[in-house]
């Protein structure tokens, strides 16, 4: 098999060797399948039936001679036991790459340029499909600068990985799923070479990968190196896959989840009442998935979508020529639908596509589109190809978007700075980059007018460069670059301490170089650091690290400027409620705005005091608006229902608010309860002025002949009556509540006790007076004690049975009197109270028609005829006072029964005491006993 290998190596041509080696490497390859393939079924019986041990040795031999004819590949590989290792270069190499050599090398894969390619077809060579020109992205040319930055900065610190270097081979993908595997597997190979799985010497120690900026490239190379168990962060998006972190285990991911992006866009529509807006996705498996997952989370928050756009993915240069006519009417008439917030969903590829159907909207139609608010996640950059650079940006002025938080990072712009064509031999993306930033070329060719294209001078400044091409200051993709760089960085300078601990001091260098990557994965997953910006990097268990968003407004300007500006942050680890944060006076609106808060509604919005009514055949964020009923409110706009007011609360007019009720009582303060207090305190002076005269006048005879003891308790009693209508006035409290209705049935039950005592005791004098008459033992101070007391002990029984079972309280009545609050007395019973009201109506009638029947009876003077019209007044005024009670609410039922007790006192007052005050007071001449008896005389 030797001979045979140094025969191939004598005989045959480059290009010939290199598909000879591939063949003997599959060889090997197969003989190594086919004797696992024994060893594992060893014990079934067809295996058992050769001999085990005779047939694994000629699997063996033969795997040891495809591998020895491999070593003969080379010329002098049976020479020697030293065996020279060199293998052919690749015949397809990847032009745009950039290594720097080092002791540990870490891999990136960038999207820098891309080539454009016609649509495939099978009857040419693939490579005659391509259009030789590459396009440069300028802005992601940054990519491969914040990790040069950042291993310049490590090697340059004796603090981390001291005596060690670190390097870097830095591939790209031109966005295209073939070249991403090729670049990919270029970084397991052999320097200038595309060996997969071959190493023959430690030049190219690949512990880790970054990249790649899209979904799509950073799953293609997570595939890859998870073969390889080579971790790899992701610095860009990467697809949402159910148990991605069990299919690839060795993926991290520097941008969080993007569901914490969509929640965030929730947010962001709830804080500015954005309900009614446009959706714009890639048109791919990643579209379908996003349109799945965000529809319903926006109508479970209450907003709606008023178109949904597919943008075509970026593919081919013919597929998006024939575009046409017909798929710009349909972005047309979605742009000039009445949403203005338009979220997007898509990557940098899918905003080239968007821009160039902006710009061709107007070579087919009179009118540009309107401006628009562009919610955009952290997947894209607004990152323009060097073609693009003297396009209209003014429609995306003013857009926000979710960016992964970044710092500025010092000595980073100085870096920059220090950039020229010539700063590193190796670089192989700084040509395309400069001459299509500056417009210049670095190699003239010969013949060329210079009027066509000028050279460049290699001084030229990147701060010229407009900022939609590339921008000095650090990126958020950039920022995760360099923070992936840290992290591996740490990761391997745990693993350098671990062996420094195990092997003596001079053997350390030389076993660190034989770190496998599986190795550094081990203490990845785990590693929590502080990179030179102050900010934490750290990864949870799923592989995605822990940080924030930062909220940015983007100001764009005619000259192709870009300015960004942070108006907030979206915190997925802050508390319910809280994780976004937003400052609208920092946010710069689209000039078609004037500066104004954009709406975007289905409808306008419905105005305290009217609630939403649905549309019919519309979808919910489309109503109408109708006014609130009598009753209720709408305190706010959009409301879905009408409320009630709480209970010490009624609506304005407007049912747009609740206002307080007002406390209503009878007040000392107001008109009426000052009148009723100032009757019901002249009613006393004159009761005291009646009573006194009688006291004064007690021996006259017509004291005398009126029963003095019984008249002073009557005028106590109402002196008591008018004293007690205060207890009604004033607000209401727990001991005015229990004394108040007592009192007054207690001590108008004293008086029409008294009452009913004189007229009993007229009618028993009458009867008295009569020859042989048994009367006479009835009359006297006995009888009439006997009826005031009884006929007051029952009252006062009614009223103990009444604080006992159920007493009067303080009560709130919010119900009644509309916009006011009735602090009243809840009588507790009321038919204690009816009792109460019933019991002296009764004394009422029962002295009615006693005196009535008693008017005409012949004596000196004759109450009777005064007590049958007070208690026609006293009766009228209570019969009345029941219908009205019961119909009046609020402090106009206190103040009829007050106006119903002076009444009926003040005529008990008047009617039986006036005329004798009248002949007490002016007519003394007649209050002797010549003419009582004279006026007797007469009678009979």
């Amino acid at each position: 098999m030797c001979v045979i290998g140094k025969t191939i190596s004598q005989n045959l041509n480059k290009k010939e060797r290199y598909k000879t080696l591939v063949l003997l490497t599959s060889g090997s390859g197969h003989r190594c399948g086919l004797l696992g393939t024994f060893v594992k079924h060893k014990d079934t019986p067809i295996v058992k039936a050769n001999n085990r041990s005779l047939t694994y040795v000629p699997l063996l031999s033969l795997l040891l001679c495809f591998l020895c004819s491999v070593l003969f590949i080379d010329h002098a590989a049976c020479k020697t036991q030293s065996i020279n290792c060199s293998i052919y270069d690749d015949p397809l190499p990847i032009p745009h790459q950039y290594y720097q050599p080092g002791d540990l090398v870490i891999g990136e894969i960038v999207s820098q340029v891309v080539f454009m390619h016609d649509t495939l077809d099978l009857r040419k060579q693939p490579t005659q499909n391509l259009i030789d020109e590459p396009v440069s992205v300028p802005k992601n040319y940054q990519h491969v600068l914040a990790l040069a930055f950042a291993v310049k900065e490590i090697n340059e610190n004796p603090n981390i990985l001291s005596n060690i270097s670190l390097g870097f081979k830095i591939l790209n993908s031109y966005y295209t799923a073939r070249m991403t595997y090729k670049a990919t597997l270029s970084l397991f190979s052999a320097q200038r070479h595309f060996v997969p799985n071959f190493k023959c010497h430690n030049h190219n120690n690949l512990i880790a990968l970054i990249g790649g900026c899209i979904s799509e490239i950073s799953a293609n190379v997570a595939i890859i190196s998870d073969i390889y168990k080579t971790p790899q962060l992701t610095y860009g998006s990467f697809l949402p896959v159910q148990g991605a972190k069990r299919l690839f285990p060795f993926l991290y991911q520097m941008v969080p989840n993007e569901a914490h992006q969509h929640k965030g866009v929730v947010l962001l529509l709830q804080h500015f009442k954005w309900t009614w807006i446009g959706l714009l996705a890639v048109d791919d498996d990643k579209g379908d998935k996003f349109l799945q997952t965000i529809v319903p989370m926006l109508s479970q928050n209450h907003i709606c979508y008023d178109f949904i756009v597919r943008i075509p993915k970026w593919n081919y240069v013919d597929e998006m020529l024939e575009l046409g006519i017909e798929s710009l009417r349909n972005y047309v008439s979605a742009f000039q639908r009445k949403a203005n917030v338009v979220f997007i969903y898509g990557e940098p590829p899918s905003f080239m596509i968007l821009r160039i159907m902006l710009l061709g909207i107007p070579l087919y139609y009179s009118s540009p589109p309107l401006g628009k608010v562009w919610l955009v996640t952290s997947h894209w950059d607004f990152a323009s190809q060097s073609l693009h650079k003297q396009f209209d940006i003014q429609t995306f002025h003013g857009s926000l978007t979710f960016t992964v938080h970044s710092n500025q990072l010092v000595g980073f712009q100085e870096f920059l700075q220090m950039i020229r064509p010539s700063w590193a031999q190796r670089d192989g993306f700084i040509q395309d980059f400069w001459e299509q930033s500056f417009s210049c070329s670095l190699k003239l060719p010969k013949g060329q007018e210079e009027e066509e294209k000028t050279s460049c001078t290699g001084e030229e400044k990147l701060e010229s460069i407009p900022g939609i091409l590339f921008e000095m200051k650090m990126t958020g993709h950039s920022y995760n670059v360099y923070n992936a760089v840290y992290a591996l960085t740490h990761a391997l300078n745990a693993i350098y301490k671990s062996i420094t601990k195990h092997r003596r001091l001079g053997g350390d260098r030389l076993a660190f170089q034989n770190v496998q990557s599986w190795q550094v994965h081990q203490f990845l997953k785990s590693m929590v650091i502080n990179n030179s910006a102050g900010d934490t990097v750290r990864f949870d268990e799923n592989g995605e690290q822990v940080t924030g968003f930062d909220v940015t407004n983007w100001v764009m300007f005619p000259n192709g400027s870009v300015v960004r500006v942070k108006v907030g942050g979206l915190e997925p680890q802050a508390p319910l409620g809280k994780e976004l944060t937003i400052h609208d006076d920092l946010i710069v609106w689209h000039p078609r705005f004037n500066q104004v808060l954009p709406v975007s509604l289905c409808n306008d919005y419905c105005y305290p005091g009217y609630s939403k009514k649905k549309k019919e055949g519309e979808k919910f964020c489309c109503y109408n608006c109708v006014q609130c009923p009598e009753g209720m409110i709408s305190n706010q706009e959009d409301m879905e229902a009408c409320i009630n007011c709480p209970e010490d609360q009624y609506p304005s007019k407007d049912h747009s608010q609740c206002i307080p009720k007002v406390l209503s009582y009878l007040s000392y303060k107001e008109n009426l309860g000052i009148i009723l207090a100032i009757l019901a305190i002249s009613f006393s002076f004159i009761t005291i002025l009646v009573l006194g005269s009688f006291v004064k006048l007690r021996n006259t005879p017509i004291v005398k002949a009126n029963n003095r003891t019984l008249t002073y308790t009557l005028l106590i009693s109402l002196l008591l009556c008018f004293l007690c209508a205060l207890l009604f006035i004033g607000q209401p409290g727990k001991g005015i509540c229990l004394l108040r209705q007592m009192v007054f049935g207690i001590v108008f039950s004293v008086a029409l006790s008294c009452v009913l005592a004189k007229t009993i005791t007229v009618v028993l004098a009458f009867m008295a007076t009569k020859p042989g008459s048994g009367m006479r033992k009835w009359v006297g101070k006995r009888l009439t004690i006997s009826i005031v007391l009884s006929s007051t002990f029952i009252q006062a029984a009614i009223c103990a049975l009444w604080l006992s079972t159920s007493p009067p309280f303080p009560d709130r009545d919010m119900q009644s009197l509309n916009g006011k609050i009735i602090l009243e007395c809840n009588e507790g019973s009321s038919t204690m109270f009816y009792c109460v009201l019933g019991y002296m109506g009764s004394l009422a009638i029962i002295s009615f028609i006693v005196a009535f029947l008693a008017r005409k009876l012949p004596d000196s003077f004759n109450e009777a005829k005064f007590i049958t019209f007070s208690m026609l007044v006293f009766c009228s005024v209570w019969l009345s006072f029941v219908p009205t009670y019961l119909s009046t609410k609020g402090k106009y039922l206190v103040a009829v029964e007050i106006f119903s007790i002076l009444c009926s006192s003040a005529g008990l007052l008047g009617c039986i005491f006036f005329p004798k005050c009248y002949i007490l007071l002016l007519r003394p001449d007649l209050n002797n006993r010549e003419q009582i008896m004279a006026r007797k005389s007469e009678k009979m």
